[in-house]
């Protein structure tokens, strides 16, 4: 058994889920807001990091200088449809996003959302270990491995998996504090 493989197929999982954390807004302007907010351009769904510049000018304010004056109400739509929280407010082709303070109210929405990221970044890493596990019940009935080495192999997959756990629960704990902090 390969446990490189197990734990790329694990690392994947937590960028993946990493980059979900991202997309919760703080009270801190971030670009990362805006990655997963895809925008209608020409037939096709685009992200708007393609469809312009993002940029922090300071720490309550985004700014997106659209390249393409005709997708600056697309894009503002999509900011407006997308439950961020944020109003744009266009400037020919600058479109401002002015991060409002998050409510107590709005902060534990969002720390819920972490939550349900976090339970899903979970189910994740336990159906890669069920596959893994799957895989060498199959090859110890194929006698490919002996049943010590299934159980020597079990075990570390469990380690494996516990350690990634731990690691999910270390980043939504850091997330949760960064959402609750006023």
């Amino acid at each position: 058994m390969d446990l490189n493989l197990v734990k790329n197929k694990m690392d994947s999982a937590i960028s993946f889920f990493e980059k979900e954390l991202s997309s919760i807004r703080t009270s801190r302007a971030n670009a990362s807001i805006l990655d997963n907010l895809l925008v209608e351009s020409y037939g096709n769904k685009t992200p708007i990091n393609q469809l312009g510049n993002i940029s922090v000018p300071d720490a309550s304010m985004l700014t997106i200088q659209v390249w393409d004056k005709n997708l600056v109400k697309e894009i503002e739509n999509c900011i407006i449809e997308s439950n961020l929280g944020i109003n744009p407010q266009t400037d020919g082709q600058i479109i401002r996003l002015p991060i409002p303070k998050l409510s107590e109210e709005r902060r534990n929405e969002l720390s819920k959302v972490a939550s349900k990221y976090s339970e899903n970044a979970k189910v994740s890493i336990r159906n890669i270990r069920r596959e893994i596990l799957d895989n060498l019940k199959k090859d110890e009935k194929e006698k490919k491995i002996s049943q010590d080495d299934l159980k020597k192999d079990s075990s570390e997959v469990q380690n494996i998996t516990d350690e990634y756990i731990l690691k999910i629960d270390n980043i939504t704990s850091n997330k949760q504090k960064e959402i609750l902090k006023v």
